[in-house]
C-alpha cells in the first residue's frame, strides 16, 4: 500500500448515522462489539486518507477491492453506536455522481473510462445481491447542504477551536436522536410544502428523511463540518450558526412571513459564498 501523507485532508462535510450494536445481525454484532472496544479507532481524516491511497496507483484503484471493516464509534446515553464506513458502497456510488460534477474530459482524465465501466459492472453484481445496501455515511465537498441543517438544532451545536499544544484541527458538528431529526424532516416539509411548489429543497429533504427511515429509532445522526472547517476563518467559523438560520426561515414561511424567510436565506447564502468562491478559484 502506498504510504499516505500525514497533512490534513480537508474539504468534505459529512452525515453520519450511529446505529446501536442490537441493530445489526450476528455475526456483524460481534465484529462491531469487538472492534468498539479498540483504543485506536480512526477518525474521519484517517479514512479520507486510506481512500486517496488507493487513488496514488497506476492506474489507479477507484473502489477498494473489498469492504472496510471499519467504523466510527460514539456511546450516547450509555448505548455504544457504530456507523460502519462502508467505503467500497460509497465509491461505488461517488461514481456514479462524478459526472454530474466534472466535465467528461476531466472525468476521463482522473479516471479512464475502461476502469469506470468495470467498477459499475462489478457494483451492478454486487447490488443485485445486496438489494437493500445503504450508506451510514453521506459527504458533501465544498459545502453542507442546506436540506441537512433541518435535521438539526442551535442547542446541539459543539464547537471546538481546537487550539491545543498539538495543533489540532477545529471542530464543528451537531448530533441529534434520530426521532427528533426525522421529526424536524416532517416539520420543514409540510412547512416548505405549504410555502411553495416543489423544487430543490423539497425534493433534497424528501431524499434525506427516506435514507434516515433505513436506520434503527434509538440512532444518533451527526451532522459534521469535517475538513471545511479549514475553509473558513476561525472568527466566522465561530459565528457560524446556519441551523439557527435555517430553522429560522421554516419558522418565518411556517408563520407566511416572507421577508424573515428571506432575509434568514440570505445569511446563510452570504456566509457559504467564500466557500463557493475558493472551490471555484480551486
Amino acid at each position: 500500500m502506498p504510504k499516505v501523507s500525514s497533512l490534513i485532508v480537508p474539504y468534505a462535510a459529512y452525515l453520519r448515522v450511529y446505529e446501536p450494536l442490537a441493530a445489526f445481525p450476528e455475526p456483524e454484532r460481534g465484529h462491531w462489539t469487538r472492534y468498539a472496544r479498540r483504543t485506536d479507532l480512526p477518525s474521519y481524516q484517517d479514512e479520507l486518507r486510506r481512500s486517496l491511497a488507493d487513488l496514488l496507483p497506476s492506474p489507479p484503484v477507484p473502489v477498494p477491492v473489498h469492504e472496510s471493516g471499519d467504523a466510527f464509534v460514539l456511546e450516547s446515553d450509555g448505548v455504544v453506536c457504530v456507523c460502519p464506513w462502508r467505503t467500497r458502497l460509497r465509491g461505488w456510488q461517488a461514481l456514479q455522481e462524478l459526472p454530474e460534477d466534472f466535465p467528461e474530459p476531466v472525468v476521463d482524465a482522473l479516471l479512464p473510462p475502461v476502469l469506470r465501466r468495470q467498477a459499475a459492472q462489478d457494483y451492478e453484481r454486487w447490488l443485485a445481491d445486496h438489494p437493500d445496501a445503504r450508506p451510514w455515511i453521506r459527504t458533501a465537498t465544498w459545502q453542507v447542504p442546506i436540506n441537512w441543517f433541518v435535521l438539526v438544532s442551535d442547542e446541539e451545536r459543539e464547537y471546538d477551536t481546537g487550539g491545543d499544544p498539538r495543533g489540532a484541527a477545529p471542530v464543528l458538528r451537531y448530533r441529534t436522536p434520530m426521532v427528533q431529526a426525522r421529526r424536524r424532516v416532517a416539520r420543514g416539509l409540510r412547512a416548505l410544502r405549504e410555502a411553495m411548489d416543489e423544487g430543490p429543497l423539497i425534493d433534497g429533504l424528501v431524499d434525506v428523511g427516506r435514507w434516515l427511515e433505513e436506520f434503527h429509532p434509538r440512532s444518533v445522526v451527526e451532522l459534521d463540518y469535517g475538513g471545511l472547517v479549514h475553509t473558513v476563518p476561525a472568527g466566522a467559523l465561530e459565528d457560524d450558526h446556519s441551523a439557527a438560520d435555517v430553522a429560522e426561515g421554516i419558522d418565518a414561511l411556517r408563520h407566511g412571513d416572507g421577508a424573515a424567510a428571506g432575509a434568514a436565506y440570505g445569511r446563510l447564502v452570504e456566509r457559504w459564498r467564500a466557500v463557493r468562491d475558493r472551490r471555484s478559484a480551486n
